[in-house]
């Protein structure tokens, strides 16, 4: 077993070695996180984000170029007056050495997530997905053979695409939305040899998604005074806001965290709802006619309606630690903060990048920031319009379609003989 880290339950406590689990053993009820030997952090000389082994729970990596890039915004910043600007990058600009193939840095957690199950147990991973985390698991499986199971909403069938055919992919679609893929994505979970990616539960999801607070750090020499991202669990502003106490305990960045701005897109906004109300559980009311509100928003990649809010260590704690905030953008601001940053910084920009930009727009319209504050914007994803016009990309066919009237035993059945080829 790994020496050079081990996991920590915030709850208990208790301190223990990584067996792929997802919970503490004693039963608590927090999000377990990864506490690493190194307490400085060196870059390494390994490919894309794996440069950040150090604080990943792995002993190993993967071929990749895969990893954020930062640098300090121009265009933007100008248009908006803000003098200390900087984007955390994660998609396809060749220009700014961002090769991100799946166009999300939901890549960033696919890759030590697929290296972490394969070193601590034997079995296939399976992700429940809107698109953009499925679509990049299909393409680490991709480009290295490592099979996984992804199950996404019958609409977001055409979001799993992959730069190179995907032999060892089984998707599943479900004829509802994210939470139904989640919820037949926990019944395929019983399967023996099936496991779970975990969402915010695994400590390879966070402290990959965590590399964003990491390159944004590190290239700008101290930690920023703000981290502004859009979320939909908000498990991205835990990941920075553990990779902050990480950097504050480095000593040569700073000592004060970052303070986290979260946006969610309007009508969606439970998690909006519930903080800035105050209270650490979501209840009915923040979360009315969820289907509906959900029809409604530009990102629906930003929709959970189970996020890790509350839990010890959740997005509340993450908030309440670094006296951060909750803000909301609608679809409109969205789409049109979106065309602002293509013309003025010079690539198109994901749905979910788009609502934080405009979350950006607003705070600062607002004087919720100073203009001479350091700021970092994590832009989620970005380049598909230059990723479908300079390489092919494969579209993956289901293989199996879950509709109201499927037998659970039949998709049981199905999963178990895809599965036995690979366990």
């Amino acid at each position: 077993m790994t020496s050079r880290y081990q996991l920590f339950c915030p709850v208990c406590g208790t301190r223990f070695p990584d067996t792929y689990q997802l919970t503490c053993p004693s039963g608590c009820s927090g999000l377990i996180r990864a506490e690493y030997t190194t307490s400085q952090l060196v870059i390494r000389d390994l490919p894309g984000l794996f440069r950040f082994a150090d604080w990943l729970p792995v002993d190993g990596n993967l071929p990749t170029r895969s990893g954020p890039v930062c640098y300090k915004s121009s265009g933007l910043a100008r248009e908006l007056g803000l003098t200390d600007l900087w984007i955390a990058f994660a998609g396809y600009w060749p220009e700014h050495n961002a090769y991100v193939t799946s166009g999300s840095f939901k890549e960033f957690e696919a890759l030590p997530t697929m290296v972490r199950l394969a070193e601590r147990a034997e079995g296939v991973i399976l992700v429940a997905s809107a698109g953009n985390t499925g679509r990049a698991f299909a393409e680490v499986s991709a480009k290295t053979g490592k099979p996984v199971i992804v199950v996404v909403p019958a609409k977001a069938r055409d979001r799993i695409w992959t730069s190179t055919p995907a032999d060892d992919l089984l998707l599943i679609t479900v004829d509802g939305d994210y939470t139904d893929a989640i919820n037949l994505g926990n019944m395929i979970c019983t399967l023996p040899g099936v496991y779970p990616e975990g969402g915010a539960k695994n400590v390879a999801r966070r402290d990959g998604m965590g590399t964003m607070m990491l390159e944004g750090t590190v290239t700008m020499d101290h930690l920023p005074d703000w981290y502004v991202q859009a979320v939909g669990s908000g498990t991205g502003g835990i990941a920075a806001w553990e990779a902050s106490m990480r950097l504050v305990e480095d000593g040569r960045f700073g000592s004060h965290l970052p303070r986290l701005l979260l946006i969610q897109n309007e009508p969606f906004i439970p998690m909006a709802n519930a903080y800035q109300a105050g209270r650490r559980e979501i209840i009915a009311d923040d979360m009315k006619d969820p289907k509906d509100a959900i029809s409604q928003v530009y990102a629906d990649v930003l929709t959970n309606r189970i996020p890790p809010y509350g839990i010890s260590g959740g997005v509340f704690d993450a908030l309440t630690a670094t006296d951060g905030l909750m803000a909301t953008a609608t679809t409109e601001e969205a789409k049109a903060a979106g065309g602002h940053f293509k013309d003025l910084e010079g690539i198109d920009l994901d749905p979910a990048a788009a609502v934080c930009v405009a979350g950006l727009i607003r705070a600062v319209q607002s004087g919720l920031m100073r203009k001479d504050e350091n700021i970092l914007l994590a832009i989620t994803g970005g380049g598909y319009e230059r990723i479908h016009s300079e390489m092919k990309t494969y579209v993956h066919i289901p293989d199996l379609e879950v509709t109201q009237n499927t037998e659970s035993k039949k998709v049981i059945q199905f999963v178990k003989e895809w599965v036995n080829r690979y366990v």
